[in-house]
């Protein structure tokens, strides 16, 4: 069996990777970089970025901990871009050596879909390669968004590809959009040491279904601590340049009245509203395709496209699945699998979310609005940290957990975290609600102390009406 991949980011390189391990002959195809926007410029630039600001935020109150404090403390921005391109490296060089590993030949181009099992790549070297497949796996993913009245310019209007580029902390960052993205970058950046201005359309910061209301208060309420400054149910209709700096012209977003500025300045303007397909221009029309009025591509729950021979794979499927990267990398085992003939199903319902903000916040399952438009019978149960000895030993006690429970089974729906390795935490009910484990189940597990892990049992206390410190 011959497959080729269109696209070596989280989910092309890890369906190569089992495919191969499978036994087919597999042929990897990506004209950028290894790692797609995942590597090089989404989870991991991000995250070396967040824990520089952590660093900072540690380091600038070292008193609490009874260390004397350096105030002055401050990030050297070039340094830390260096860091993230050497970590990039390191991580793509692994990518690579277990390509290799496998066999799997890897093509340097910008390949299109020329016919039927056929693929045409236009190499780096300027060659054009055939590449012949029994089975196509798409996995060409997304790219950020554009506002038309005010495009990209790399320079003054930025990306979320672009902003890990900066050899300079921005005086003034103003970013638009409130949902993950904007949210992580808007604590990162105001943690370097920018003036934050974040622009929400909606009534709330991360107004997703899969997050909490509370975890949105929360997080609002942390953020106007770090002096991050909120503008909700507004939009930016302009942004002209005068000098060095920008002018935004603000508005409301919607018919609710808008009561904040309706004037803007800054430095630097990010724009994070969202993502568009990369499947423009890659002959998916020639072998029948489909997809949406907005591009992306329609895929069953086995991950076969309108042709049965054509997967698809990651954010290429766009906001009606789930766009996250290790829903990526389990799409492409998935998908690999069923190539070769297996009958695999792609489930949703027990995906984790893992927003890294400042506290992070952390979901799966349903909320308790999810929960009651479903009609379910449910109670939910919350715990806040600062009940754990181990919250005030690290001097986070920010936030809290809360589990939403079926009735009477007791069974768990959904679990919301938000606090301190609220990323790590949330591993655990991911695997409560894949099990089916009841609120009486984790109760009765037992919890090393003293651990952050502990808000999980202590939540489950309080749902069996037993608490014991929450």
């Amino acid at each position: 069996m011959q497959i080729a991949i269109l696209g070596a980011g989280t989910g092309g390189y890890v369906a190569a990777i089992r495919a191969a391990q499978s036994g087919a002959s597999v042929t990897l195809v990506e004209k950028g970089p290894i790692g797609g926007t995942c590597l090089n410029w989404g989870c991991i630039p991000s995250k070396i970025f967040k824990q520089s600001a952590d660093t900072l935020a540690t380091i600038r109150n070292a008193g609490e901990f009874a260390i004397a404090a350096d105030p002055a403390a401050r990030c050297d921005m070039a340094a830390l871009v260096a860091r993230k391109e050497r970590i990039i490296a390191i991580q793509a060089g692994g990518i690579r050596n277990l390509l290799q590993k496998h066999g799997i030949r890897v093509v340097a181009g910008s390949g299109r879909i020329s016919a039927m099992h056929e693929l045409a790549v236009a190499a780096a070297t300027g060659e054009e390669i055939a590449i012949t497949w029994d089975r196509l796996i798409v996995a060409t993913g997304s790219r950020p968004a554009p506002i038309a009245a005010f495009p990209f310019d790399c320079h003054r209007i930025l990306s979320s590809d672009d902003i890990f580029s900066l050899q300079a902390i921005p005086a003034s960052l103003a970013i638009v959009g409130g949902g993950v993205i904007g949210c992580e970058l808007a604590c990162i950046f105001a943690g370097l040491g920018s003036r934050v201005t974040l622009i929400e359309a909606m009534d709330r910061i991360l107004p997703l279904p899969s997050v909490d209301e509370e975890c949105s208060k929360l997080l609002l309420r942390e953020m106007k601590k770090r002096k991050i400054r909120v503008l909700t149910g507004a939009t930016v209709l302009a942004a002209t340049p005068v000098g060095a700096r920008l002018e935004l012209r603000l508005g409301p977003a919607g018919a609710a009245p808008y009561g904040g500025p309706l004037q803007e300045s800054c430095d630097k303007l990010l724009v994070c509203i969202g993502r568009e397909p990369n499947s423009a221009g890659i002959g998916l029309e020639r072998i029948g395709v489909d997809c949406d009025a907005r591009g992306w591509i329609m895929a069953d729950a086995q991950l076969r496209t309108s042709n049965p021979k054509v997967y698809a794979i990651g954010d290429i499927l766009g906001p009606a699945r789930i766009m996250l990267a290790h829903v990526a990398a389990t799409e492409g085992e998935i998908a690999a699998a069923n190539c070769l003939g297996d009958s695999r199903e792609m489930a949703y319902d027990h995906v984790p979310g893992a927003i890294f903000t400042m506290p992070e916040i952390a979901t799966v399952g349903l909320t308790e609005t999810e929960a009651a438009a479903r009609g379910c019978q449910f109670r939910a149960d919350t715990v806040h940290f600062r009940s754990l000895g181990k919250a005030h030993v690290i001097g986070e006690i920010a936030g809290f957990a809360k589990i939403v429970a079926d009735q009477p089974s007791g069974r768990i729906l959904g679990v919301q975290i938000a606090g301190p390795h609220a990323t790590d935490l949330i591993a655990e009910a991911v695997l409560a609600l894949r099990s089916g484990t009841t609120v009486a189940q984790l109760a009765e597990t037992i919890h090393a102390h003293p651990t952050l892990a502990e808000i999980m049992v202590e939540t489950a206390f309080k749902a069996v009406d037993h608490p014991l410190h929450g």
